[in-house]
């Protein structure tokens, strides 16, 4: 298992290299660098005995995509447990930058494999910034988040609060506003659920992930690999590279050809 695992990052990784190549250039004002993306086209599905394997139906959209707590208790799944190519994501409800990935970079390119099935995605959701800014509306977002899978509302209430983020300085998630946004979403508000963002029932969660956020790497001094951070198959996209994830077309460019070296 753990060399079939080791073989699936070295493979993504020379997929990074060979679908991006070695040029750099500038992504704005954070100043991430972003890797220019080739061509290509995605290759077929899987065979067998000469003939594609039969195709699941797409997903309808986010409100039938499956969702979990995964067995560690920290990370939570979205999408077909089945799906070949999984990816998981650091974020920070507070993070501008995880809201730019979650809203027009990609994030939506994700939704849009996760709904295929080609795609599987774990979230561990951090709340670094509450400290380093003030305040506790990262902590009570991800508590409010891990209360949404309860009633497989995860991946919906999770669009919703990055497309209503407040300004990060703004310490804006508060009981409140989280269970206003909550309202956007079809079936979710219900006394148990109101219960548990007023009382921050998962605060154990909370404080779980955010554990396993700083233990995944540091960044800048900082504990934690910074956010968002993306791992393709075990392979975290490197600091040089992650201008990718802010970049919709050059990210489709990449996932088209992780998605098809897998199947």
């Amino acid at each position: 298992m753990m060399r079939l695992k080791r073989a699936g990052r070295q493979l993504t990784a020379a997929v990074l290299t060979g679908a991006l190549g070695a040029a750099v250039v500038s992504c704005g004002p954070r100043h991430h660098p972003v890797a220019q993306a080739g061509g290509g086209q995605q290759t077929a599905g899987k065979v067998s005995d000469g003939q594609q394997s039969p195709a699941k139906a797409d997903y309808p959209g986010l409100a039938a995509v499956p969702e979990q707590v995964q067995p560690d208790g920290t990370s939570i799944l979205v999408g077909d447990p089945e799906a070949q190519v999984t990816v998981h994501l650091y974020e920070d409800p507070r993070c501008p930058y995880c809201k730019e990935f979650e809203t027009s970079g990609g994030g939506p390119v994700l939704t849009k494999w996760v709904l295929r099935r080609k795609v599987k995605v774990e979230y561990t959701m951090a709340s670094f910034l509450d400290p380093r800014l003030g305040g506790n509306g990262s902590k009570k977002a991800v508590n409010a988040l891990r209360a949404a899978v309860e009633t497989g509302k995860f991946a919906e209430y999770h669009a919703v609060l990055y497309q209503n983020q407040p300004s990060e300085e703004v310490d804006g998630f508060t009981d409140a506003r989280l269970l206003q946004l909550a309202g956007k979403v079809k079936g979710l508000r219900s006394p148990s659920f109101d219960t548990a963002v007023k009382s921050m029932k998962y605060r154990d969660f909370v404080d779980s992930t955010e554990k396993v956020f700083a233990a995944a790497g540091h960044y800048n001094g900082h504990a934690g690999p910074g956010t968002p951070t993306a791992e393709v198959d075990g392979y975290r996209i490197p600091v040089e590279y992650s201008g990718l994830l802010y970049k919709a077309d050059l990210f489709e460019k990449y996932m088209a050809r992780v998605i098809g070296a897998a199947t």
